[in-house]
């Protein structure tokens, strides 16, 4: 990996039988000017060789960051060691910082963190393949400030994460599939925010771990796969479901199984709302978001080319516009 000031490299004994290291990719001292602030900053991966990462470790709290987001890019949004990477950036925001996208081509993610979720470390053999002949040459580090008072006595924040990697070739490729809505939730209602996308490519993937993400009016986000029978008939696999106001890590799927092309993958979020007026999908916290993140590996080949599956959401998307036998309580409640 290209050593920079940003970044702290480390060997680091490893677990899996062969070399790991352990590397830094953390805010730069940011001061946060404004509430409800997304920053990113950058690093370029050494494109002559292939690196695999199997390990993820935070280094954040909830008091500071809201969330984290670690981007693979083809190119990033700006050459700027810092920049504004919010979607609803004003131009107060733009004073201490330029507004760019996350990424400017090649767009996938690799790990997200909320609500002081722990460390995560990969299945043995599985890796995601960055660097070298990798579509991915740039990671990106995301970080939602929601808040700013912890800034004001002038502190700064180093928040990150560190990544664990070896150059040792890794035989299952991981990947990262987002499903996630548009739409809106009326005043004092429960609504369903769903989602629903087929695979259109030829492979099977195979997830190990899912990850649920809200604000504060979800109560449970579920995540399915569906599959289909000669008579049209729709068969329901939980793949995971959690209350998203828990830390919000990648946990184990509820069930082992195997995803190829034809099946649907399926997400709700059900959201509880007691405010008189209605709640938006958007970015800050007083809007909403409904997500939910499925890894995977593949046994050969690269992983999926579709990244994300979004829909427009309530009141103008639900699963039976498309889906049968729908599991309606399951979906909404935890076991």
């Amino acid at each position: 990996m290209l050593s920079v000031s940003l970044v702290f490299l480390f060997s680091v004994t490893s677990l899996y039988g062969f070399k790991v290291d352990r590397y830094g990719l953390l805010m730069p001292n940011v001061r946060p000017n404004v509430p409800e602030l997304y920053l990113c900053t950058p690093i370029r991966i050494n494109f002559t060789t292939n690196y695999y990462i199997v390990g993820f470790e935070p280094n954040a709290t909830m008091n500071t960051a809201h969330h984290m987001l670690l981007y693979g890019c083809t190119k990033p949004g700006s050459n700027k060691p810092v920049w504004n990477c919010g979607e609803m950036a004003s131009t107060s925001e733009q004073e201490s910082y330029e507004t760019a996208s996350v990424c400017e081509s090649g767009s996938t993610i690799l790990y997200a963190w909320a609500r002081d979720a722990p460390k995560l470390e990969l299945p043995q053999d599985v890796g995601f393949k960055v660097g070298g002949h990798s579509p991915i040459q740039y990671l990106v580090l995301q970080v939602h400030y929601a808040t700013i008072d912890k800034f004001k006595d002038g502190s700064t924040d180093d928040s990150g994460v560190f990544l664990y990697y070896t150059e040792r070739p890794q035989s299952k490729l991981a990947g990262v599939y987002l499903l996630g809505t548009a739409g809106m939730i009326p005043p004092m209602t429960t609504e369903h925010m769903e989602t629903a996308c087929a695979i259109s490519e030829n492979k099977t993937i195979h997830p190990f771990a899912f990850r649920t993400h809200t604000h504060s009016l979800g109560k449970v986000v579920s995540g399915y796969l569906v599959t289909t029978d000669s008579r049209g008939r729709h068969h329901w696999t939980l793949i995971g479901k959690k209350d998203p106001l828990f830390p919000q890590m990648f946990y184990p799927v509820a069930n082992q199984v195997s995803i190829s092309e034809g099946d649907i993958l399926a997400a709700r979020c059900t959201m509880v709302s007691e405010r008189r007026t209605v709640t938006y999908i958007g970015q800050t916290n007083k809007d909403e978001m409904c997500n939910f993140y499925l890894m995977y590996y593949v046994d050969e080949g690269e992983p999926l080319e579709q990244k994300y599956c979004f829909s427009r959401g309530p009141p103008l998307f639900y699963w039976q516009s498309l889906l049968n036998s729908i599991p309606d309580k399951d979906a909404s409640t935890l076991d």
